[in-house]
């Protein structure tokens, strides 16, 4: 009698802790609380509104690459994306960019621009580098001998570096008012990757860090509403 009575206990207990289960579960799932995706706008450096035209210029570029034109591959690239973010006029010109120290020239700007009120330049300057690295492979561990020789140790690799100084130019007073560096690196295991591809496929990085200060690109965030 002790043994069935037992058992039957033993049940009941777990049919008790299995009702808890669900009770908690089923409590979990609808809860007291509506869980919310709110698109919140970001905080930007510079409001554009001041602005009715920005106009980009060509890039300082202290070392050339080889196989394409740096400084108008950029300002193509930036005309195209901020023309499909921004409505506004968004224009391209060419300025003798002589060094770096240019675009603290106030007077030079404001000279360069004289009928450009209400104008922002956007220009800068840029490094980018190509570089090919080897490094030896780990060694394979041959459990037998093996008829195929063995690969080459020597693993060759594509680095490339991009260093953008980008200013933002009021063309009336001639001074930055946005100015930052943005690096970016990548490395390639393709022997045969181009410096191209690299070269875009680091800009998208730029583009998303830049936009996100500048343009205030919505981020969601979550919220939790209490029924």
């Amino acid at each position: 009698m002790r043994t069935k009575r037992t058992k039957i206990k033993k049940r009941n207990s777990n049919h008790l802790f299995l009702l808890i289960g669900l009770l908690f579960i089923f409590s979990c799932g609808t809860g007291d609380y509506v869980r919310l995706q709110i698109e919140m706008p970001r905080h930007t450096v510079i409001d554009l509104d001041d602005f009715e035209e920005i106009a980009i210029t060509n890039f300082f570029v202290n070392e050339e690459a080889k196989d394409f034109d740096l400084s108008k591959e950029l300002t193509e690239y930036f005309s195209t994306e901020l023309d499909q973010k921004i409505k506004k006029k968004i224009s391209s010109t060419d300025v003798a960019l002589q060094n770096e120290d240019v675009f603290q020239d106030k007077e030079f700007w404001k000279k360069a621009f004289p009928d450009k009120k209400g104008t922002l330049l956007f220009t800068g300057s840029l490094d980018y580098t190509e570089e090919i690295r080897k490094a030896i492979k780990s060694a394979r561990k041959r459990r037998f001998e093996e008829p195929f020789p063995e690969e080459s140790r020597i693993e060759e690799r594509r680095f490339y570096s991009l260093s953008l100084r980008l200013y933002l130019i009021d063309a009336k007073s001639g001074e930055a008012v946005y100015e930052r560096t943005f690096k970016e690196s990548k490395t390639y295991k393709n022997p045969n990757q181009t410096s191209y591809f690299a070269f875009y496929d680091m800009m998208l990085n730029v583009r998303d860090k830049l936009f996100r200060q500048i343009l205030g690109d919505k981020q969601i965030q979550e919220r939790y509403l209490i029924k």
